[in-house]
């Protein structure tokens, strides 16, 4: 079994996250590249304690950058949707 601390690596927080976690109650995180939707799953449950019924998981590419002739580009990322079930809650930000 792999470290629920290496599986989930962030929460994402933009305003579609936000309203995805009022209106769905569905949490975002950026998670380690080689999780599957199982792995997901036992690490939210575990780390939050709280109960998920269904997982998307999303490949982001990421973004060419350039600066003057040198070009780059950022890491590709894994994203998960993690939907929870009706009751449970994660708060990022409970005490601001």
């Amino acid at each position: 079994m792999k470290d629920f601390y290496k599986i989930i690596k962030r929460p994402v927080i933009t305003e579609k996250s936000n309203l995805q976690k009022e209106k769905n109650n569905q949490v975002t995180f950026e998670v380690w590249s080689d999780a599957n939707k199982i792995e997901i799953k036992n690490a939210v449950e575990n780390l939050f304690n709280v109960k998920v019924v269904k997982v998307n998981i999303i490949s982001v590419l990421g973004k060419k950058k350039r600066l003057g002739r040198f070009e780059g580009k950022r890491p590709d990322w894994k994203k998960a949707i993690v939907t929870l079930a009706e009751g449970n809650r994660i708060d990022f930000f409970e005490g601001m």
